[in-house]
């Protein structure tokens, strides 16, 4: 489960960034601004939903998965497939996630 949750919390995270990114860059509508914020809004929530004793931990291990999940995005969304090195970056990033996350501390 908790791996959904950081999944989920990280697409909506960029799903709510990306509205931001369109209405200032891609010359959208601010209508797109409603959505974004109701998604960033459903990404703080869900991050509270980790179980963990301390925020900056379940924090520092969605990082991981967020940088994972932004070049899906970069790849899906954005039609800009990711490189060798995006690959590797994020991939070290997943590593240093499940460290964070898989010892059991008592």
């Amino acid at each position: 489960m908790i791996y959904s949750v950081y999944v989920a919390a990280a697409f909506a995270e960029i799903a709510g960034c990306f509205s931001f990114w369109a209405w200032l860059k891609l010359g959208r509508s601010v209508l797109w601004l409603g959505p974004g914020m109701l998604s960033l809004a459903l990404f703080a929530w869900l991050l509270t939903l980790i179980p963990s004793d301390a925020a900056g931990r379940a924090y520092a291990a969605y990082g991981g998965v967020y940088i994972a999940a932004s070049l899906l995005w970069l790849w899906l969304v954005e039609a800009q497939r990711p490189d060798r090195w995006d690959v590797m970056g994020a991939a070290i990033c997943l590593v240093g996630a499940a460290i964070i996350l898989l010892p059991s501390r008592a």
